[in-house]
């Protein structure tokens, strides 16, 4: 079995900023927190079962480092898009570019995160997907490979349903996968030597003209801080005149 995970560099969590063009300032990266669940749950998978677990990411070279850390973590190649005429890239041609990479791999699996803490779109697993005409699984709780194919609990309002589609397919996943590891010493050594195969828009096939700021479909247009929190409202008292309270206040506002 060949699990094909999706990654994405990120600026660290808590750093996020916009540069003067309004583009995310990328000098500080790490993985993006949801694709290192579901790189998780592929480790999982072939250790059970055999196989391999091989990383595909679109980014800055600094991306490398990110890189790296999940090569620690076991999987065992990756593939690094990266290309000056990428930076500025919108969704479209995000989901272009990996649709080549791709395309250029054999896998039965394919793992990707709910979404990025940069972007938070949510919406390039589904495109991918379309763009390749596989089966689409989503919100995943549970992976189960099963003959010919592979089984998930798809989380819903009242619990979990269960998909079951055939292999090659696309699987999005969600933290209740289970928590990720961290690498151990020894496999930031092992991660050291592993082959990280780098691919420029050229080696893909694609038109630096169709990718970046300039042929981007959406851009950030303006950016504002949130308005500051108003005084809460603190009610103490006995639990039959607290409720009273509650609900002098919420009927003050025509809320019942």
């Amino acid at each position: 079995m060949h699990i094909v995970v999706l990654l994405k560099a990120v600026p660290v969590v808590g750093t996020e900023r916009l540069g003067p063009d309004m583009r995310v300032q990328r000098t500080q990266l790490e993985a993006n927190g949801n694709d290192e669940y579901v790189l998780e749950k592929a480790l999982k998978l072939t250790e059970a079962a055999g196989g391999e677990v091989s990383l595909l990411s679109m980014g800055p070279p600094s991306a490398l480092d990110a890189l790296r850390k999940a090569l620690a973590m076991g999987a065992t190649r990756a593939y690094h898009v990266t290309d000056g005429a990428l930076a500025g890239s919108c969704l479209r041609a995000t989901v272009a570019v990996l649709v080549a990479a791709l395309q250029k791999l054999e896998f039965d699996l394919l793992f990707v995160g709910a979404d990025t803490s940069d972007g938070q779109g949510g919406v390039v697993a589904a495109a991918i997907a379309a763009r390749l005409e596989l089966p689409y699984l989503s919100y995943a709780s549970e992976i189960t490979p099963i003959d010919g194919g592979v089984r998930v609990h798809r989380l819903s309002a009242s619990g979990y349903d269960v998909l079951e589609a055939a292999t090659p397919a696309v699987v999005m996943g969600t933290q209740v996968l289970g928590e990720p590891r961290y690498p151990s010493l020894r496999g930031i050594m092992q991660a050291r030597s592993k082959e990280v195969t780098t691919w420029s828009l050229a080696d893909l096939g694609i038109e630096s003209a169709s990718v970046g700021e300039a042929a981007a479909t959406t851009r950030v247009v303006g950016s504002d801080a949130p308005p500051q929190r108003s005084g809460a409202t603190v009610l103490r008292g006995a639990p039959q005149e607290v409720v009273a309270q509650v609900v002098d206040f919420l009927a003050q506002r025509r809320l019942i």
